[in-house]
């Protein structure tokens, strides 16, 4: 393990049991991720990305293994702290956009500081600024049930950013999307990640989406089989 590295993951195996058969999610995977890196797992439905991408947000926790996030060893934090690591630390981006149906856009984008407690009035100024700069502004009083998939995906994108976390996970974000947003929701997700520099971690089967990372690996039945590194 690099000690300068924003994300440390050593060795980490994870187990299933389903009845009497051990399924072998991730076995013994290591790998370090830099500070402002946009990091792809490619791999097929089954391959262990997603669970990788659940490891490290402290969604799941390892079998075995360690997994640090700068000095915090999150394979060791309780539900509690992991919950509060989260809440201060990441961002996260999903296919299915998960957006409250009885919130507008402005109250979905706002949701992450209103979980840290923040005021209204303050959460408010930076949900509108968050919108703005994913080319929303005018949409805020919008439904989810009244925008495209397109429009959906940039909310969520910003209620990703909103807080100014280190680190975006982004789980197959545009497997919902046609095309040609989809290309508009990568450069949008590239461009602000990077203005901000922050890290980035994102799950996907599509090749096309890969080449967008500094980092591409390839991830085959639980072991990471190459790991392709890009200017």
């Amino acid at each position: 393990m690099d000690e300068n590295a924003l994300i440390r993951v050593n060795h980490v195996r994870k187990v299933y049991r389903m009845g009497e058969e051990r399924v072998v999610a991730l076995d013994d995977v290591s790998l370090d991720i830099y500070k402002g890196e946009f990091v792809c797992f490619l791999g097929t439905s089954g391959s262990g990305k997603s669970t990788f991408l659940n490891m490290v947000a402290g969604l799941e926790r390892p079998t075995k293994g360690e997994i640090w996030i700068g000095k915090v060893p999150i394979h060791k934090l309780n539900e509690a702290q992991v919950t509060l690591f989260r809440q201060k630390n990441i961002g996260f981006i999903f296919q299915a956009y998960h957006l409250m149906p009885s919130m507008t856009a402005l109250e979905n984008v706002g949701l992450p500081l209103m979980l840290r407690g923040v005021g209204k009035a303050e959460r408010t100024k930076a949900a509108k600024e968050a919108m703005k700069n994913v080319g929303l502004e005018g949409y805020e009083a919008r439904r989810p049930n009244q925008m495209s998939g397109g429009q959906q995906q940039r909310v969520g994108i910003a209620r990703a950013l909103v807080g100014k976390p280190k680190i975006i996970f982004a789980d197959e974000p545009t497997g919902n999307l046609d095309s040609h947003t989809t290309k508009d929701v990568m450069d949008l997700i590239s461009k602000q990640v990077k203005e901000n520099g922050q890290t980035l971690i994102l799950v996907t089967h599509d090749r096309s989406i890969a080449d967008y990372a500094d980092k591409i690996v390839t991830i085959a039945d639980g072991n990471i089989i190459n790991i392709e590194k890009r200017n």
